[in-house]
């Protein structure tokens, strides 16, 4: 089969630092390949991504009309150039315009909360049978399915070859805050719950910037409050940081305050055999297993949280791991994806 992939153009395939949706890309393309499949992807010019044939994008903004339509074109060319057998996109609807009229299979993949309008203007566009959707969890496929159209739920994936697991770590093991320090991830309540529980907390991800309400957020309710009190922070890390973070970490602690679409650092902490501590919105109850690979807390609830942290030793980070490998493995989700693949040519022939 021939498959072009598509990555959105701001960051490249495979990405330097964060890029959760970038690295999925890669990784896909190196498993599909290995299996015998010839793959193209359209990226950001400069990935390095061992793909069969890339193709970059003309325009890199993401918001403007013109490099949206730029977009768009590039894409009919490049599905062309590849003779692709069927198109699958991680990247904006819209790049999808000048191929939805043919009868080519398209597949577009959601990693973020969908619009319903759009999703009914594209199906309206789009040639019957050539256009259909996956989403990274069953709570963003129910968002879609509002809009219409065939929705297919598959797990964002983690290549456990970059994760070790980790079957033990310390009594005094540290809890692990990783991701960006945004207001919606709640870093301030991770601190509080921590410290209350008389924890080390490490803390790790990029601090936003500039004067929009996250960096106010971080400035005032965070900032102050790091590298002190039993909270360390290491800033944005690299893949073999957060290998080593993980690994050592008795739980990921991110108690989010909004409906997660995924998450992909939830089921990489489940890679390593590190337990989760969260909330129960989006995705999230889809990840987690209560009590076995870790504990849902209600929303702000720091004594609920405090709770959770003296329960993490009656939680087996070998039951995490076995999750890990059934539910979010490349091999697994990849199987998922060419199902998918084989539904989409079958569809698209039967209405041809």
């Amino acid at each position: 089969m021939r498959i072009l992939l598509v990555a959105d153009p701001m960051i490249p395939v495979p990405p330097a630092g964060y890029g959760g949706i970038e690295r999925i890309v890669d990784s896909l393309v190196g498993e599909l390949r290995a299996r015998g499949h010839q793959v193209g992807l359209v990226a950001k010019a400069g990935s390095a991504c061992a793909a069969d044939a890339l193709f970059p994008w003309p325009g890199e903004n993401v918001r403007s009309p013109v490099d949206t339509l730029r977009n768009a074109l590039a894409l009919r060319r490049a599905a062309r150039a590849f003779r692709a057998d069927i198109v699958h996109s991680f990247a904006r609807l819209a790049y999808l315009l000048g191929l939805l009229p043919s009868r080519l299979p398209k597949i577009m993949s959601y990693q973020r909360h969908v619009s319903t309008p759009q999703i009914r203007r594209a199906l309206r566009l789009a040639r019957r049978g050539s256009l259909r959707f996956t989403g990274c969890s069953e709570f963003i496929c129910r968002q879609g399915r509002a809009g219409g159209g065939e929705w297919t739920s598959i797990h964002n994936f983690v290549d456990l070859s970059r994760i070790d697991f980790s079957p033990r770590v310390t009594a005094d093991a540290p809890l692990l805050f990783l991701s960006r320090l945004d207001e919606v991830k709640a870093p301030d309540l991770a601190i509080d719950i921590a410290r209350r529980a008389g924890r080390r907390l490490i803390v790790a991800g990029n601090a936003p910037a500039g004067d929009g309400p996250d960096a106010v957020f971080f400035r005032e309710k965070v900032a102050p409050r790091l590298d002190r009190d039993g909270v360390e922070y290491v800033g944005e890390i690299g893949d073999a940081a957060k290998n080593e973070l993980l690994g050592r970490a008795a739980a990921l602690i991110v108690p989010i305050r909004w409906d997660e679409p995924f998450g992909i650092v939830f089921a990489e902490a489940l890679a390593a055999g590190t337990p989760v501590i969260s909330c129960p919105r989006g995705a999230l109850p889809e990840i987690i297993r209560p009590d076995v690979t870790g504990i849902l807390i209600p929303e702000g609830d720091v004594a609920a949280g405090v709770a959770a942290v003296s329960r993490l030793p009656s939680l087996d980070r070998a039951a995490c791991r076995r999750d890990a490998e059934t539910r979010f493995s490349l091999p697994v989700c990849t199987d998922h994806y060419l199902a998918a693949y084989a539904d989409s040519l079958a569809a698209s022939c039967a209405v041809s």
